[in-house]
């Protein structure tokens, strides 16, 4: 038996987008329209200055790496609760009703206010599940939201501009956001499972936008314009950003969220530190906003909490019991 393949990504075919002038101010309008032109293409990008601190990530890692490989009893402590916060075990995601069950384990979180509390006024936000038996994952879990979530403030104002709209269009209602972060641990996959069998199955994410911190170890696999299968190798000192459906129903298609996988051949265990960026709840996603009133979406607005839920309900088993 084998893997899944793919061929080797060719350059310039997932683009290099420095974001340091727009996070500065020198010059946001050039990112923008960086940003505007690769989202219409594959709808990855490699981001360079990012700004979140090396350290930071180290942080994060070490404290996931910690957590996955505490006793199973230990993690059960904290297993996902029906607000989709906390430990989701191997098998636990499905991305496709005739699919395998996905190799890989999550540890879940979002937002919480200084004080650690989280509003209970959606289906999908709840509070945070911190294991007792590992401290100061919490402290390294949040560290790296809020850096990552500045990360996709910054490129949510750059599509804005990009987009000719007013620059906080996209973070309006995004004060109380159900971002969800995750560690996503990947261990090493023999290929006597097949290649129909992966870390996580074929998909296009969900919600607004995707930010990721790879590890050294690759094994993202992104299906290109023509239906082939490219590798998504990380790059040192790069986060690699996707659209997700959400952005692509906001902007009535022209923004492409592209569906990817993962297929761990290293022998290795695989990290990745992952933010999904959605603002609140209550935020209708309507292409009518962005083109104007007599423009014909193809889709009718929805809110991003009503969405997100239809969402969860198809891909996780745990949510037909909640």
């Amino acid at each position: 038996m084998s893997y899944a393949t793919a061929r080797k990504t060719m350059a310039e075919e997932i683009p290099v987008i420095d974001i340091t002038p727009l996070r500065d101010g020198s010059d946001p309008e050039s990112v923008a329209q960086a940003l505007h032109a690769a989202s219409q293409g594959l709808g990855f990008i490699y981001v360079r200055g990012h700004g979140i601190p090396e350290e930071a990530i180290t942080a994060a890692r070490a404290a996931a790496y910690d957590f996955f490989h505490a006793d199973p009893e230990a993690k059960e402590s904290v297993r996902v609760s029906d607000r989709h916060r906390g430990w989701l075990g191997r098998g636990g995601a499905k991305m496709q009703d005739d699919a395998k069950a996905d190799l890989k384990e999550s540890f879940i979180w979002g937002f919480q206010d200084s004080e650690g509390k989280t509003p209970e006024d959606h289906p999908l936000r709840g509070q945070n599940r911190w294991p007792a038996f590992q401290p100061g994952l919490e402290t390294a879990a949040m560290t790296y939201f809020h850096h990552a979530h500045a990360v996709a403030h910054h490129l949510m104002r750059g599509f804005a501009l990009g987009l000719n709209l007013p620059v906080d269009f996209f973070l309006r209602s995004a004060d109380k956001p159900l971002s969800r972060c995750s560690f996503v641990y990947y261990p090493p996959q023999d290929a006597s499972l097949g290649a129909d069998q992966f870390g996580v199955g074929p998909h296009t994410d969900f919600g607004v936008l995707t930010v990721l911190c790879q590890d050294n170890v690759g094994g993202l696999q992104v299906q290109d314009t023509k239906g082939e299968w490219i590798e998504a190798p990380p790059i040192p000192g790069t986060l690699l950003v996707n659209v997700a459906d959400l952005l692509t129903r906001w902007t009535d298609g022209a923004y492409k969220s592209t569906v990817h996988r993962v297929v761990n051949s290293s022998g290795r265990e695989r990290m990745s530190l992952v933010l999904a960026f959605d603002p609140n709840p209550e935020t209708m996603i309507d292409a009518h906003e962005v083109y104007g009133p007599g423009h014909v979406a193809k889709e009718e607005p929805i809110t991003c909490g009503d969405y997100l839920v239809w969402r969860f309900g198809k891909a996780f088993a745990y949510r037909a019991k909640a």
